[in-house]
C-alpha cells in the first residue's frame, strides 16, 4: 500500500532539504552565486559606460576571460580575477562565510 506521502517524500521539507539529498545544493548554489556575482559585473559596467574591450583593459586580462567572468553558468572563478574586476569598477569585494 502506497500513500500519497510515500510516493513525494519531500512534501513538508524545504528546498535546500531536497536539493541536499539529490546531492545538487552545492552545485545550485555556486551557479545561484555566479548569477548574481555576473548580474553585479555587468551593472558595474553598464553604470560606468564601460564596453567588455575597456573592462578587460582595465583589468589587464583578455576578452574571453571577461566572457568567462560574465557567463552566469560557468562557476569556475578565481578570487584574484574577481578582485581585479571589483577594482576595474571602482569596487572591492566582501566575501563573509555565514552558518547553514
Amino acid at each position: 500500500m502506497n500513500s500519497q506521502h510515500e510516493k513525494n517524500a519531500h512534501i513538508g521539507s524545504d528546498f535546500d532539504d531536497f536539493l541536499s539529498e539529490e546531492a545538487i545544493l552545492d552545485e545550485v548554489t555556486a551557479v545561484a552565486t555566479k548569477r548574481v556575482i555576473a548580474w553585479q559585473i555587468s551593472e558595474g559596467m553598464s553604470t560606468l559606460k564601460l564596453s567588455k574591450t575597456a573592462m578587460a583593459k582595465k583589468m589587464r586580462t583578455s576578452r574571453a576571460s571577461l566572457n568567462q567572468l560574465l557567463d552566469e553558468e560557468d562557476t569556475s572563478l578565481t578570487l584574484t580575477t574577481l578582485v581585479s574586476a571589483a577594482a576595474a569598477l571602482g569596487k572591492k569585494v566582501k566575501i563573509v562565510l555565514e552558518p547553514v
